[in-house]
């Protein structure tokens, strides 16, 4: 694999450097603080607004996004190495845990090890959530400002619940046909129906539990996110956005009526594009001109067209969710526009455009939804390309109104005290910064548990991270 060709952003020195490469790239729009002040915007706390569960203080402007392990027991029971993610989520300063992909079904888990909410694992997952305020408490003093809460999905298209595919599509996509696994069915208005209920049994288990808050995740590809762009879907839940919203809605609806104290939130997928592939040299290349189904797309299958998604977030507000998490399409087909990075994972392919272009295009377009919806929470995400300094566009975002929160991912992994090392006015850690050497990825995409095999001492002594250098040795 050759090296990526862009200047990469560890070897910027300064804030000023940053910014001379954004106005090279012309996305200068993206601001860079020279300073960080620890007791500035990224320290001030905001109100989750939710129609029926109402208003929650939230500490800080930091949130530790849904990063998932692959890591879960067969039962979908979290494991000692879940526990210890969450309990480094607790201890990071962040006053907002977006807990990870968690199944609803057996059948839409998209790999073996995911967790799983049902009777039978609720109780582990009431100790999960109590594990990360208990260490959040024990550091910060209290947890009065923090909010914790689950992510519930369904895989679709990416099913994998004994490590084979097992798509359940929600259209039939031309474009990713060629990608998805034999024995792939339409799931019929029925079996939507049917869902709506697990959605809402997981989503009661969730507030049992002791969970402030469940996201009816659209992203990334799987069910509901791929729901969203299916125009051509006969029924009741394909054709205009009230049809492709309605699965939402029913969902929203039963859990207003069984958990009227549980906010619901939304992490969403706002634009996605055509899928790419490794084309000479192993750089990305679209494999369509074109795409009729790419939600939040223009059409052209490379470019942005936010109409449905303001749509899509007025119907949040309508339904009272006020809180979104912002991503963009699916890291499965396009993992350039919502994971910017270096180096790709195994299956991937090396940047077609300088990571930083995807990070400001994700920016650009939050900063868009944010001032049209200001009454939501937004979270920004693709930040952990920015680095070192990650902290002084966060600032700078914030500041400007272009997001409520900044998300923390794959960073989240690999340093999850950054947001406690700048809120207490210390300088970021070089040594623990996300350099998006993709291991996180390439792991789980071999079979392997996720985690921070280069820079977290506890992954660079599993037996896994020898695998792991075979599979990359393999790649050369």
């Amino acid at each position: 694999m050759s090296a990526p060709r862009f200047p990469q952003v560890k070897q910027m020195r300064s804030p000023e450097a940053l910014r001379e490469r954004l106005a090279q790239l012309g996305i200068g729009h993206l601001g860079v603080d020279d300073s960080v002040d620890p007791n500035g915007p990224l320290a001030q706390p905001f109100d989750l607004v939710d129609g029926s569960a109402g208003r929650r203080r939230v500490g800080n402007r930091f949130t530790m996004l849904p990063m998932e392990g692959w890591d879960g027991t067969e039962s979908g029971a979290p494991s000692e190495l879940v526990e210890r993610r969450w309990i480094r989520m607790g201890t990071s300063g962040a006053k907002l845990i977006w807990g990870e992909a968690t199944a609803v079904v057996p059948e839409g888990r998209a790999n073996p090890n995911q967790l799983m909410l049902n009777d039978e694992t609720a109780q582990r997952f009431a100790g999960l959530r109590a594990a990360a305020a208990d260490a959040h408490r024990d550091r910060f003093g209290t947890d009065d400002d923090l909010v914790i809460g689950l992510q519930l999905t369904h895989s679709g298209r990416w099913s994998r619940p004994d490590g084979s595919p097992r798509p359940r599509l929600a259209h039939d996509d031309p474009l990713l046909a060629r990608r998805t696994g034999s024995g792939a069915v339409v799931m019929s208005d029925a079996d939507l129906d049917e869902l709506v209920g697990a959605y809402v049994r997981a989503a009661v288990l969730a507030r049992r539990a002791g969970f402030d808050f469940v996201d009816v995740k659209h992203c990334h590809g799987y069910l509901l996110h791929e729901l969203l762009s299916a125009t051509d879907r006969a029924g009741r839940y394909g054709g205009d956005l009230s049809g492709r919203t309605a699965l939402l809605c029913r969902v929203v609806d039963g859990i207003r009526a069984e958990a009227p104290d549980l906010a619901i939130a939304v992490r969403l997928s706002v634009y996605d594009f055509v899928p790419f592939t490794p084309g000479a040299d192993r750089v990305g290349v679209p494999e369509a001109s074109r795409s009729e189904h790419a939600f939040g797309g223009d059409g052209s299958g490379v470019g942005v067209d936010l109409g449905e998604t303001h749509a899509f977030l007025d119907r949040c507000g309508d339904l009272g969710i006020g809180l979104v998490s912002v991503t963009a399409g699916s890291p499965y087909t396009t993992p350039h526009i919502q994971r910017p990075a270096s180096f790709p994972p195994s299956d991937g392919y090396l940047p077609p455009e300088d990571p930083l272009v995807g990070v400001a295009r994700l920016a650009a377009a939050t900063a868009e939804l944010q001032r049209r919806h200001s009454d939501l929470a937004l979270v920004a995400g693709a930040m952990s390309y920015l680095q070192d300094w990650l902290p002084n566009v966060a600032q700078a975002l914030v500041r400007h109104e272009a997001a409520t929160s900044i998300g923390l991912g794959r960073m989240a992994l690999a340093y999850p005290d950054l947001p406690a090392d700048v809120l207490a006015g210390r300088p970021v850690d070089r040594r623990r910064i996300c350099r998006t050497l993709s291991d996180c990825t390439t792991a789980p995409r071999n079979g392997l548990v996720s985690g921070c095999y280069p820079l977290d001492p506890f992954y660079k002594e599993r037996p896994e991270r020898v695998a792991l250098a075979a599979i990359k040795r393999a790649m050369r």
